[in-house]
């Protein structure tokens, strides 16, 4: 086996293992140098490879330092590389490399020059790089990095105007990538996190002629030190920023921007698939809700890769982050298809959860769910509890919208037996246990609602809002006003500024339950001054996320605040207020009934009918407009009672426990010669009036 003029080994066919090394045309065999090493005679070793090569004392030392640390003699190779001057040689090549372009005529002597001086460059910086190699094994990382640093250095030092082209595929170029890609890693090791990050964008903004595929590394290096490194690292430095290019603000977008740019590169065809990419990808716009990004590169994708349902089921993951819950139920349709993959429990429990937001859908999702605890494996109890939380969620939302009592009474049984099931396997489950109160609290078992919200509370620490929320409700359906005002004020203490909105309400509403509506008023107050703040803090784009997240706008506040006037009678009061809500939403049913109520209670019944039949013409299923015609209806003829039945009834179906449509239909039914139905009316409005909170459970679900 021989070098040749870069160093390389090659194996001779019919020859021994012989050991070559051969520069300007010149060839040593090294036996005798390897037995000189192996006394331990560095300098007659050297001269030998001096006399053979014609080389001069850096070099030659260099090139036995290979030598050493070819044959794994790590500690001798250091001592070798150590016992050299390289600064000095590498100032007596940069200025060889550091002139300018000859010209034409001196075009040929130039050229040899620099032949002969790129040897002697290649044998200069590649010693400076195993010496830093040789630090690395011997465990002194700090010092590996600094020699490491000085190639480069060295590069830019000799090759001013940068490594020529004739050099790039050469044993030069091939040290320089080396050193560009390892001096990162030496300095992590180190536990020196800047120098790492400015070497990782040194080596990428710098021209070093790397090849496609060791710019990938590095910059995926990069992407994961700057994702799971835990250093925060600065911007870049002005000098190294293009005017108009993007400039990343933090790790998380710096570290997107070079996974991106890694994808790039694998769809023009330039690198490599790496599956870890898409890996790190996910995790990256995971962190910041960019999920929707992440289903387009999931798309962009080329067929093959991943199979078809493993693809719909990662994209169906990225829609359902980004909201977009329609499309991912779609996609787990198909990937749930009897023909795929139908016993996924995982994507059943996703399409259960997601058909569990929707009244619809509640009925698919409880069919869903039933699979999924099918399927979970013996022992994984955990799957089974999220399975029975969907299930019970699905059957609540599906009482919802029976169409019967009994089917919603057996609907509600169900979900409460399913949620009770999910309990015991994760006792443990907050969310679990909220779930459990809610159910009991809308079905009006107000003690066993009540437990459980002390519980969630208690698992929790106080730290989420709506537990102290759902606690004063059900204290105040209790009617334990006072009790639940003191659990608003303690809830006030624990939450921060803007989360104090729907706490804000149910006070407000307290106040007006104990008849003291000037506190109410001053409730409301607050609540209008903070919602009116939040809007100019986050400005109109916060609106609608707002309402969403806290159950709470200004809208509604004008609307209690009409609500309270039009009960004290205090009718300018009351119009202000009602032109207000009015300019916020002129389009809405909840105008047209506050509106509708204001006419009644001034006995102007002919335009209170007309303001609640128009408001249903905005929102069929509205249903203080359906009890409040009912109630008109029901005292105008005896003629009308069929009518106004049909009214109540229909209200009674979208809310069971509305206590005045059983109140009316009671009248109607009394009125109509029905003194049974009439009594059993009464009695459930009676029975929902001594349960009824100060806001409806809903409003928290």
């Amino acid at each position: 086996m021989g070098f040749d003029c870069d160093g390389e080994g090659r194996e001779e066919d019919g020859m021994a293992s012989v050991w070559e090394v051969s520069i300007n045309g010149l060839t040593v065999k090294t036996a005798e140098v390897e037995a000189k090493l192996d006394e331990v005679n560095i300098q007659e070793a050297e001269s030998s490879l001096r006399e053979g090569l014609s080389l001069n004392y850096e070099e030659a030392r260099a090139l036995l330092g290979r030598l050493e640390y070819q044959r794994g003699n790590v500690e001798s190779a250091f001592r070798v590389f150590d016992g050299i001057d390289l600064q000095a040689a590498i100032q007596r090549l940069q200025p060889t490399f550091s002139e300018k372009p000859a010209s034409r005529r001196n075009r040929s002597r130039t050229e040899s020059i620099h032949q002969v001086s790129q040897h002697a460059a290649s044998l200069v910086l590649e010693a400076i790089y195993l010496k830093s190699m040789s630090l690395q094994r011997l465990g002194k990382a700090t010092e590996a990095a600094q020699e490491c640093r000085s190639v480069l250095d060295a590069v830019e030092k000799i090759f001013q105007h940068g490594i020529p082209d004739v050099l790039a595929e050469q044993k030069l170029q091939e040290t320089v990538s080396k050193a560009v890609e390892v001096l990162p890693e030496l300095w992590k090791q180190a536990g020196r996190h800047q120098e790492a990050l400015a070497s990782y964008r040194h080596a990428l903004l710098s021209q070093w002629n790397l090849d496609e595929e060791c710019c990938a590394r590095i910059q995926k290096r990069f992407a994961v030190f700057l994702l799971y490194g835990g250093v925060e690292a600065s911007s870049p430095s002005l000098a190294a920023q293009v005017e108009g290019s993007f400039i990343p603000k933090s790790n998380l977008e710096e570290a997107i921007l070079l996974l991106m740019i890694l994808l790039r590169k694998w769809y023009l065809g330039k690198t490599e698939w790496d599956p870890s990419v898409m890996e790190h990808l996910t995790f990256a716009l995971s962190l910041c809700g960019q999920t929707s990004v992440l289903g387009r590169h999931f798309e962009e994708v080329m067929p093959g890769i991943y199979p078809r349902c493993e693809r719909w089921y990662s994209l169906a993951l990225c829609y359902s982050g980004a909201g977009q819950n329609r499309s991912a139920l779609n996609l787990l349709r198909k990937y749930l298809n009897r023909h795929e993959s139908p016993n996924d429990v995982m994507a059943l429990l996703m399409a259960a959860k997601i058909c569990s937001e929707d009244c619809l859908l509640a009925s698919e999702g409880a069919e869903y769910a039933r699979r999924a605890i099918a399927n979970a494996q013996i022992g994984d109890e955990h799957l089974k509890s999220v399975g029975l939380r969907f299930l019970g969620t699905c059957l609540r939302k599906q009482a919802k919208i029976a169409s019967s009592d009994h089917e919603r009474t057996h609907l509600q049984a169900e979900a409460l037996k399913s949620l009770d099931e999910a309990v015991v396997l994760d006792c443990n489950n907050p969310d679990l246990i909220f779930d459990l109160s809610l159910e009991y609290a809308e079905q009006r078992n107000t003690n066993g609602a009540l437990w459980y919200a002390k519980e969630f509370i208690d698992a929790t620490g106080g730290s989420i809002s709506k537990g102290w929320r759902l606690l004063a409700l059900v204290l105040s359906a209790q009617q334990r006003y006072l009790e639940a005002e003191f659990v608003t004020d303690a809830a006030l203490d624990e939450t921060s500024k803007w989360e104090q909105g729907p706490l804000l309400r149910i006070k407000a509403k307290m106040k007006v339950a104990r008849l003291l509506p000037t506190d109410a008023v001053e409730a409301y107050r607050f609540l209008l001054a903070l919602v009116q703040a939040q809007r100019k803090a986050f400005g109109s784009s916060k609106n609608s996320t707002q309402v969403k997240d806290d159950k709470i706008s200004e809208f509604e506040v004008w609307q209690g605040l009409v609500n309270l006037y039009s009960s004290l009678s205090h009718w300018k009061d009351a119009e202000v207020c009602l032109e207000k809500a009015r300019a916020l939403k002129p389009y809405s049913a909840a105008i047209l009934q506050i509106e509708g109520s204001m006419y009644e209670a001034r006995g102007e019944t002919k335009d209170a009918l007309a303001a609640y039949t128009n408001a249903l013409s905005m929102d069929l299923d509205h249903v203080p407009c359906k009890v409040s015609i009912g109630s008109l209806l029901a005292e105008k003829s005896s003629k009308s009672l069929p009518v106004a039945r049909s009214f109540l009834s229909d209200a009674l179906r979208l809310e069971p426990t509305n206590r005045l449509a059983w109140y009316y239909l009671g009248l109607v039914h009394r009125d109509d010669g029905r003194p049974a139905d009439a009594a059993d009316c009464f009695l459930a409005a009676s029975m929902l009036e001594e349960s009824d909170p100060v806001e409806s459970f809903s409003s928290i679900s």
